[in-house]
């Protein structure tokens, strides 16, 4: 299903003819042409922690909706550890043009303040284009300085949020899997080829008689970071929520995570792509929005079930 951006677009004010008005009249042209002329752009932000399906959404809705992405993970903003910043592959991004996606030098400082630099001038250009910018990333620091610190950026763009999210136990189960997936994927050849320079003696350690429980332990501790990454963007994430008002729309993909093939994909379709499209659908032709899903709407399982889930999960 393809949806036309353009078409929710209202047309623009024509010019003024060059005449002379009553100052009454003026008022009264002025309140009515002015806030079409000055409409603000629409952006969709798609935020969530690691392993929740962002990048996922982000791509369905740009095909969707004629959308370019812009990246808003400041890990993945360097070139480079692609396997080890999980970087989405070109198959992944089904021809979505994505912006800020391996762009800085690792030994490069990309700040914040750098961030909303080129977003904004990577908006611009993609509206100018007439299409859809969508902003999507794990790093909340990062969406917090653009959507709300950034003056110019507020004037000049209406944000709709969506946030992809998973029940924790669940969640912290399939990022340890994924770092397993990475580690087939060449994690290990790709962080040693980065310390490379550095003049170290790579040929032992996990070369060695002992390599294959010191990468084990390695492994373990790169989950274990990962599980307090999920903890630490949630809570951030929970912040700019209330920042924000609750304009948050949540997604609950946790029944999406536990299913499997054709069953997760209806899944998917059904609880996280459907109601995100039809959430970005009505923001874009300026309809009313139905009310953000609260918190409560997402599912938190409590041990047994977590363990239950898990289990089915893994059959």
């Amino acid at each position: 299903m393809r949806i036309s951006f353009s078409a929710c677009k209202p047309p623009q004010a024509a010019a003024p003819p060059l005449v002379n008005f009553p100052a009454g009249l003026i008022n009264i042209m002025d309140k009515l042409i002015l806030p079409r002329q000055r409409r603000k752009e629409k952006v969709v932000v798609v935020m969530g922690a690691t392993g929740t399906g962002k990048s996922r959404l982000s791509i369905d809705l740009a095909t969707r909706f004629g959308a370019e992405i812009i990246n808003s993970d400041k890990m993945q903003v360097y070139r480079g550890l692609d396997v080890v910043t999980n970087k989405v592959t070109a198959a992944e991004c089904r021809g979505v043009p994505h912006h800020l996606l391996g762009i800085a030098d690792p030994d490069d400082d990309f700040t914040a303040a750098d961030f909303v630099e080129r977003a904004s001038l990577a908006a611009e250009e993609i509206t100018h284009r007439g299409r859809l910018p969508i902003i999507a990333g794990g790093s909340n620091s990062f969406v917090k300085a653009l959507v709300s610190d950034d003056h110019y950026f507020r004037s000049r763009y209406e944000c709709c949020f969506l946030w992809v999210d998973v029940s924790l136990p669940v969640l912290h189960y399939f990022v340890s899997k994924r770092v397993d997936r990475m580690v087939v994927a060449g994690l290990v050849d790709e962080a040693r080829e980065l310390f490379a320079g550095a003049g170290g003696d790579y040929s032992r350690g996990i070369a060695g008689p002992s390599g294959a429980d010191l990468l084990e332990r390695a492994v373990d501790q790169i989950k274990a970071c990962t599980r307090n990454l999920v903890c630490c963007q949630l809570r951030n994430i929970a912040r700019l929520e209330e920042h924000l008002e609750r304009r948050i729309h949540r997604l609950n993909a946790t029944e999406a995570l536990l299913r499997h093939g054709g069953d997760a994909d209806e899944a998917w379709e059904r609880v996280v792509a459907g109601p995100g499209t039809a959430i970005v659908g009505r923001f874009l032709c300026d309809e009313p929005p139905t009310p953000p899903m609260s918190s409560s709407a997402t599912v938190i399982l409590g041990p047994t079930n977590s363990t239950a889930a898990v289990a089915a999960a893994t059959r």
